[in-house]
């Protein structure tokens, strides 16, 4: 199917307000218990649409478009909605915030125990998760967005109060958020002949170097990196080893909340009690990925236009942005190392802490690559290498090709998804885990992104093409009665021979297919690629239609003959648009100046057959 993000949203708009509003008021469902992650998850499939595509903005209710309020009638109209969103924000913000005016981040029902027969005590389920974190920031730089261009609608006192209440929680929970994922990073340095160093050196040995070689090429791409973060980084930060210690490998990223012993955080602003870290020191693929895409969101360009972040959160967003930039250049160099293939083509990829492998995996890294990638321009040659690694990861997904009978992929990758032990979370309670089944919704996304990157015609085709076959699977996955009805997730609807799993709301599927529709929206919003073949070939067209023009205008005129007047004077005004756009859309262009030419051409034939009849 077409990817047609405005529609696809608005379908998937009127269904949200179908299933969670009830007379206007946001019904949170509690899907398992109370959890910030997919409370805020169920917010942001309206908020996120709304702050980051013009066509959908709720804050100005003169200009909602009719099929934004057709879609979101059952909140109400368009003087409602955005007075009735302001009400489930405050109801967010207040039913995750401790007695003692802290913030929470519980990840609530979505840890699971690793022994089924144990259940996780109430400490554990009120952990913080780097999810969390990061929907937090996500979802409080929506709010402010919001509040800032509607409080300038306000005429109700009682309303503008609370608005004002709400702007000042959603301050204090976005800086919580910033500082708690300040003391998730984590830098661990480790013995090459150690487990995580013999499984780094296997990863990007893909050219059966000597292990000794292998480890000196790394220690050489990681000096400088290593200097960045002795010279640049101070807040909240968790170092495992000597970073003095060049013979040490090192890696970086976010665990799965505050790791242990991480330094609290000097804040001028609220942010209520900092709580004492238990996660263990070490990075996890997917954590790395959800705080990456979070932390992006404080410096983009509707960030700084609105000025939603105040001095000491910009203070606390450059210091994310450092982690931000290293992580990537880290894991982009393990990646792409060496000279010949890449590790990233020797899928699956397998992590060097949890010691998993899994195809998953592969794509996270994939993942954090190309928005490395986007930073720093990437060229056709990556571009295109990364491309077939996305098209190889939808067939072994069975994304692209069908199940076979027994398959474990589904299960492994699906439903439930890879299983991630949270390491450190034993000393509260039972092992516990976390389970990632968004591997189609997270291979869209990316797909959707290097589709915006790429500048040539065959890649984009390529990119394109895999994007509508997932968006295809995605929408198969739909669900088709009861409650919850056209959102998602219903894994059986593709994949049958999977009896086990049931059709049930998720939050967590449901938002990363928005995310998706999101990003799509801004990848067609883009000028098409530009293909130097057309423009050369459009502008000798233009040269000849501008020739045979001027030489028409030299014929003597035909008093009266309002035909060939208007003739030539459409030739002239497509002309002049076919100019007008020919670098930005030579295609166009050049078929704007074909129908010139074709009548110029019927003109001449006219005048000549006249003559001949004179």
């Amino acid at each position: 199917m077409r990817i047609r993000p405005r529609q696809q949203l608005l379908e998937i708009w009127q269904a949200i307000a179908r299933h969670s509003f009830s007379d206007g008021v946001l019904d949170w469902g509690k899907l398992g218990g109370s959890s910030s992650v997919s409370d805020a998850e169920q917010l942001l499939c309206l908020m996120y649409p709304a702050s980051e595509l013009p066509p959908f903005r709720l804050d100005a209710p003169d200009e909602t478009a009719e099929d934004v309020l057709a879609a979101l009638k059952g909140i109400g109209d368009n003087v409602e909605i955005p007075t009735r969103l302001i009400s489930a924000l405050a109801g967010f913000m207040d039913m995750h915030t401790s007695d003692t005016a802290t913030p929470t981040f519980s990840a609530g029902h979505y840890l699971f125990p690793v022994d089924p027969d144990e259940e996780l005590t109430p400490e554990q389920r009120e952990l913080g998760v780097v999810d969390s974190y990061s929907m937090s920031i996500s979802l409080a730089l929506s709010t402010l967005g919001f509040l800032k261009i509607f409080k300038r609608e306000i005429r109700r006192d009682d309303l503008r109060d609370t608005a004002d209440a709400l702007y000042e929680a959603t301050s204090v929970r976005l800086t919580a958020a910033m500082v708690s994922l300040l003391r998730s990073f984590t830098v661990n340095l480790f013995d090459a002949d150690s487990p995580r160093g013999h499984t780094l050196c296997r990863t990007v040995n893909q050219s059966n170097m000597s292990n000794r070689l292998v480890v000196q090429e790394l220690q050489r791409e990681l000096r400088p990196l290593r200097a960045s973060i002795k010279e640049y980084f101070t807040l909240g930060l968790n170092i495992v080893g000597d970073l003095d210690n060049n013979n040490l490998l090192m890696e970086c990223g976010w665990s799965w909340g505050i790791v242990q012993d991480a330094p609290q955080v000097d804040t001028t602003d609220p942010v209520g009690t900092q709580p004492k870290g238990v996660a263990i020191p070490a990075p996890y693929l997917y954590f790395t990925v959800v705080a990456l895409d979070g932390i992006a969101d404080l410096f983009s360009e509707r960030t700084l236009i609105l000025g939603l972040l105040n001095e000491e959160q910009q203070r606390l967003a450059q210091a994310l942005r450092l982690r931000w930039e290293l992580t990537q250049q880290y894991w982009s160099m393990i990646a792409r190392f060496g000279d010949e293939k890449w590790p990233l083509e020797d899928i699956p990829w397998r992590t060097t802490g949890q010691q998993q492998e899994s195809e998953y995996f592969s794509l996270l890294v994939a993942s954090i690559l190309v928005q490395d990638l986007d930073r720093r321009r990437a060229t056709d040659d990556d571009l295109t290498r990364t491309v077939a690694v996305m098209e190889e990861l939808a067939v072994r997904a069975k994304i692209t090709r069908r199940m076979t009978s027994d398959d474990p992929t589904v299960s492994l990758l699906h439903n439930p998804g890879v299983r991630l032990p949270l390491t450190g979370g034993e000393s509260l309670g039972p092992a516990m885990q976390w389970s990632v089944p968004d591997f189609s919704t997270q291979l869209l996304k990316r797909t959707l992104q290097l589709c915006s990157m790429s500048r040539r015609s065959e890649s984009h085709d390529r990119l394109l093409g895999l994007a509508e076959q997932v968006m295809d699977h995605l929408w198969l996955r739909r669900i088709s009665s009861g409650p919850g009805i056209r959102l998602w997730d219903n894994i059986s609807a593709v994949f049958p021979d999977l009896e086990t799993a049931k059709a049930h709301l998720s939050w967590n599927m449901t938002e990363r297919v928005v995310e998706c529709m999101v990003v799509a929206a801004n990848l067609f919003g883009q000028p098409p690629i530009r293909s130097p073949q057309l423009t050369e070939l459009a502008t000798s067209l233009l040269s000849e239609a501008g020739h045979i023009f001027d030489r028409e205008m030299m014929e003597p005129s035909s008093a009266g003959n309002n035909s060939l007047d208007s003739s030539l004077r459409i030739a002239e005004m497509k002309m002049a648009r076919a100019r007008q756009i020919l670098d930005d859309r030579p295609g166009t262009s050049f078929a704007l100046t074909m129908q010139v030419l074709t009548s110029l051409d019927e003109l001449v034939v006219a005048r000549r057959a006249a003559t001949k009849r004179a």
